[in-house]
């Protein structure tokens, strides 16, 4: 009970010697405030590392590799390649392709299999 006191008083005592604060800033400053300063977009290699998270997350995949990765309207769009079926020997694996979606702050909006193939097929 004694360090709560002891908490409580030290905090009084801080709070008593903060200064208050004055705003000397300038119009554009009061501008931002007012109109609420927008996020800044997260940095693409973020985008990337969150997207494969929260796509393994949802799926149970683990992304091998991103072969698409762009910024749209919207958001954020990737494409990429996951071992859905493993098999003897390796070749033979069944590979995937997946459309993920997310929006302008890096959340996963939506994600489509867009094909299915084996490890060592070449495209068509």
């Amino acid at each position: 009970m004694a360090n709560t006191d002891n908490t409580a008083k030290s905090q009084r005592s801080q709070n008593a010697q903060e200064p208050q604060e004055s705003h000397t800033g300038t119009d554009d400053d009061n501008r931002a405030n007012d109109q609420g300063a927008a996020a800044p977009r997260p940095k693409p290699m973020e985008v990337l590392r969150e997207a494969r998270a929260q796509f393994a997350e949802l799926t149970g995949l683990t992304a091998e590799s991103v072969t698409t990765f762009e910024q749209t309207e919207d958001g954020w769009a990737l494409e990429v390649e996951v071992l859905e079926l493993a098999r003897v020997p390796d070749t033979m694996s069944l590979m995937a392709s997946y459309l993920v979606e997310l929006d302008s702050e890096g959340q996963l909006t939506g994600y489509q299999r867009r094909s299915r193939y084996e490890r060592g097929r070449a495209d068509k």
